[in-house]
């Protein structure tokens, strides 16, 4: 498996899963439709994530805590070049507000030190993962970034004869429990 980063904005536990998500894929179709919906990240998932919700919300917003865009180039231009999103650089979400559903959150430009409050009918976070892994024996083989390397490309063979690994642990392009249905 592999964890989800903690969130780095306070959301209140009535407005989770009611406009705050993780996923935007899983809950986009619902969450944003009609919405101005936001995406927090800069790599190739929150520029992905921000291009498909595109499909249902009036307007899309990528804040972006730096200067510039992680994602490939090809991903980095779709996203600059697509009229229905806006990014926001060098800005964090301060603040997410709501009753029983997200209503509102407050931009912070770190740049200018400037908050902003917006409407905002969903949020998403696309900030990365890490490879639940660290109650494997240190004997395993791991990339820099945590998660086991396979001896062999496409199977599930680690450093250590007779452990094996498939799906998030193993995959950090993917990361889908179909990757390790597709491994056996």
């Amino acid at each position: 498996a592999a964890k989800r980063l903690d969130i780095p904005v306070p959301v209140t536990p009535t407005v989770w899963q009611r406009g705050v998500s993780a996923c935007a894929v899983c809950d986009g179709a619902i969450m944003a439709k009609d919405t101005q919906s936001f995406v927090i990240g800069g790599g190739d998932a929150a520029c992905e994530e921000a291009l498909y919700l595109t499909k249902f919300a009036s307007e899309v917003h990528l804040v972006v805590r730096r200067d510039a865009l992680r994602a490939s180039v090809v991903m980095a231009n779709r996203v600059k070049e697509h009229p229905k999103i806006q990014i926001h650089w060098n800005s964090n979400v301060k603040e997410v507000t709501g009753g029983d559903r997200m209503e509102k959150l407050i931009l912070h430009n770190s740049a200018s030190g400037e908050d902003v409050e917006m409407a905002a009918g969903s949020l998403f976070f696309a900030i990365g993962h890490n490879p639940v892994t660290n109650f494997l024996p240190a004997e395993i083989e791991t990339h820099p970034n945590g998660y086991l390397k396979l001896t062999q490309p496409r199977r599930t063979f680690t450093s250590v004869p007779g452990i094996f690994a498939a799906g998030d642990v193993s995959d950090h392009v993917y990361r889908q429990a179909v990757v390790a249905a597709g491994r056996g």
